[in-house]
Parts: structure tokens; C-alpha cells; sequence
């Protein structure tokens, strides 16, 4: 069959939808009335069985791209959320994110002991042994805070001064954020590993820390150091147990599909869990712009354990009651 003529009494019907889509697109769903409102969906149908047709007896490409243009428009109009994305976005932080948080309760304690039990073990092996510092902490990551740093050196990079606002919070916030995702966002990806590799990479990132603090209890600098982590730490690493228990609610619902298929579980929980491991990768955001730059202008140990404090209270408050008790979805 010919192009010519299999566009032949059904060139009209893709016109007048795509004059349709168009308006919308335009001007929004207002400047359709109520018969071209009705009608739409019809012609979106006949279009997907127009495009499903011109694929199986292969017609010229333009005529295919121009049809999968089209019904995709289509389908965006017809079936896509009525809302902006601003307001999808007030919807998820206000009231989807802290919603799912509070129903992984058990999965973020467990995330939660992973990385404390890997802060512990790292810091006894470090105290006890400071050779283990090299062999837990990256060089890169390390940048010479290891065993054979003297207290001087590490409390200048403690209370380094401020770098300027493009250093601090452009270029080292950026570089911090992309590698805190990519670490958060892989140890919620493994989950579906039965969640074992999510719990190693929770308790490999605690012996980070925990060599860390060990380094600088050798040297009477614990409590800076610990005020130090603090004031970016609270967002970054509860980000981290929040990605974690985000990879532990796909590990539940793989090993305990319960009366569903594994697949059928995953389907109906793992939007919960993905929710989760978005909002985690927000506060990543906001972590790297702590770290980047207030935490060097914030540079008196005890206002850092201050700005720590109401950072975790506002948390708190955030997972504990936003959105609670309220029935909200966004407008179809």
C-alpha cells in the first residue's frame, strides 16, 4: 500500500488533532470547547491505530516519525497531569516524600544501625591500628588527613577559611552533589540484590567516617571534627540511610512479594521506594550546599553543632508531621 493512499481519508482526522494538541499546548485546555474536549480522545485512538497500521506495512519513515510525534503530543494532552510542575513539586515535598519516608520506619532503622555499625567498626580499627586508615579511605577522599598527618594540618583543614562564593558554592558544592548521588542513588539501585549490597555500601560509608574520626581523636580534635561533619552531616548522611532504606523497601518486596508476584510487588511498592531515593537525592543538593560553602564560613565549632541541631529538628519536624493526616492528590 502506498503513502498516498493510506493517508486517504485519515489525513483529516491526524490534522484536526494535531490543530488540537496544538491549541492546548499553546493557550492550555481552555481554548478547546467541550465537543473538541470529547472528540480529542477519539482522534488520539484512531491515530495510535493509524500509526500501529502504517508500522506493520512499513511506509515511507516521514510519515511513521510524523505519527509517533503526534500521538505522543496526544497522549501528553489527553492522558498527562493537569497540574505545572511547580505544583507537582509542592505536591511530592509537601506531601508525597514525607509520606513514603514515614512508611519505611523499620527499613531506615536497619539503614540506620548499617552505617552507626560501620562509624564504630571503623573507628576502633583506626584507633587500634592506624594503618587501617589507608586501607578504608580512598587517597582521593583521604586528601592527606591520614595516619602521618600532624594535629596542625588537620585542624587548618578544619577551619579552613572561606574560598569565595563561585569556589565554595558552584564549583565544590556541584562536584560534592554529583558524587554523594551517584553513591546514594547506586546503594538504592542494588537493592534489588536482596538489599545486601545496599547494607555493605551503609556500613562501608560508616567506616569512612568512623576512620575519620578516629584520625582526629589521635590528635584531641574529635569534638571539632565532629562538629565539622555535623553541620553538613545531618542532610548528607541521613540522605544516605534514607537511599539505603529506599534500596531495603525493593529488597522486602522482592524476597516477601507476600500474595502478589515479585514483579506485581515491585510495581505496587516501588514507587514508594523510589519517592524516597528522590527526595534522599534533594537533600543531597542541599547537603553539598551546606558543605560547600556555609561550613567554612560557619567556622566556631559550637555554632557548628548549633546550625547541626536545628537542621535535625527541622527534619524532625519535616518527616514527622508534614503532610500527616492529610488526604491530597494531585488533579487528574
Amino acid at each position: 500500500m502506498r503513502s498516498a493512499e493510506f493517508r486517504r481519508g485519515r489525513e483529516e482526522g491526524w490534522r484536526e488533532l494535531e490543530d488540537l494538541v496544538t491549541r492546548v499546548e499553546k493557550r492550555g485546555i481552555k481554548s478547546v470547547s467541550a465537543d473538541e474536549l470529547q472528540k480529542m480522545p477519539l482522534l488520539y485512538r484512531s491515530a495510535l491505530s493509524s500509526l500501529s497500521v502504517a508500522r506493520s506495512i512499513a511506509l515511507d519513515r516521514n510519515l511513521l516519525r510524523y505519527l509517533e510525534a503526534l500521538t505522543l503530543r496526544a497522549y501528553l494532552v489527553v492522558y498527562g497531569p493537569r497540574t505545572s510542575l511547580i505544583a507537582g513539586l509542592s505536591h511530592f515535598f509537601r506531601y508525597g516524600f514525607p509520606d513514603a519516608v514515614r512508611k519505611a520506619g523499620w527499613h531506615i532503622l536497619i539503614a540506620f544501625a548499617a552505617m552507626a555499625l560501620g562509624i564504630a567498626a571503623g573507628f576502633v580499627l583506626v584507633n587500634s591500628e592506624a594503618e587501617w586508615f589507608n586501607a578504608i579511605v580512598p587517597d582521593g577522599l583521604a586528601g592527606g588527613r591520614g595516619p602521618s598527618a600532624s594535629a596542625e594540618y588537620l585542624r587548618s583543614v578544619l577551619f579552613a577559611p572561606w574560598d569565595g562564593f563561585k569556589e565554595s558554592f558552584i564549583v565544590f558544592a556541584n562536584y560534592l552533589f554529583q558524587n554523594n548521588s551517584m553513591v546514594a542513588i547506586l546503594s538504592f539501585g542494588v537493592g534489588f540484590m536482596a538489599g545486601v549490597p545496599t547494607l555493605l555500601l551503609l556500613v562501608y560509608n560508616g567506616l569512612i567516617v568512623g576512620a575519620f574520626l578516629a584520625i582526629h581523636y589521635q590528635r584531641g580534635l574529635l569534638v571539632d571534627c565532629i562538629g565539622w561533619l555535623s553541620i553538613h552531616g545531618v542532610t548528607e548522611l541521613g540522605a544516605f540511610i534514607l537511599c539505603g532504606a529506599a534500596g531495603l523497601v525493593v529488597a522486602e518486596k522482592i524476597i516477601f512479594p507476600g500474595r502478589y508476584s515479585r514483579l506485581e510487588a515491585l510495581a505496587i511498592h516501588g514507587k514508594q521506594a523510589a519517592i524516597i531515593a528522590c527526595g534522599a537525592v534533594a537533600m543531597l543538593f542541599i547537603a553539598g550546599f551546606i558543605e560547600g560553602g556555609l561550613r567554612q564560613l560557619i567556622n566556631v565549632t559550637s555554632w557548628r553543632f548549633a546550625f547541626a541541631a536545628v537542621t535535625a529538628v527541622l527534619w524532625g519536624v519535616y518527616f514527622l508531621y508534614c503532610g500527616k493526616g492529610a488526604q491530597h492528590a494531585l488533579s487528574a
